[in-house]
């Protein structure tokens, strides 16, 4: 099986999104929603290279979609996917990037 880490911004993403979620509906529906996602996360343990392969923002940097609202910017690597960002709401991905695909 496939190890899967989060880098320090997908974790910050991940707390962002949780007090927006439990701001908006409450604590208890931000916990179920981030443990949706969170499995959704360690889901690609089992099949990594889901989603869309983005070679312009970095090698082996892939995307998928999370629930129609979260996008998951990761990146195989051998025997190790990481997160590197959890992306509510469509937010644009190259002013997160600035643009630089090494500003992951």
């Amino acid at each position: 099986m496939t190890k899967v880490t989060l880098r320090p911004d997908a974790e910050d993403d991940l707390a962002a999104i949780y007090e927006f979620v439990a701001d908006e509906a409450g604590a208890k529906i931000a916990h179920g929603y981030l443990l949706r996602i969170e499995a959704a996360i360690l889901a690609l343990a089992d099949f990594p290279h889901r989603g869309t392969s983005r070679p312009d923002i970095g090698h082996g940097v892939r995307i998928t979609g999370f629930e129609r609202r979260v996008t998951l910017l990761f990146q195989v690597l051998e025997g190790e996917v990481e997160i590197l960002r959890v992306l509510y709401g469509g937010r644009d991905l190259k002013a997160i990037l600035g643009g630089d695909p090494e500003g992951i």
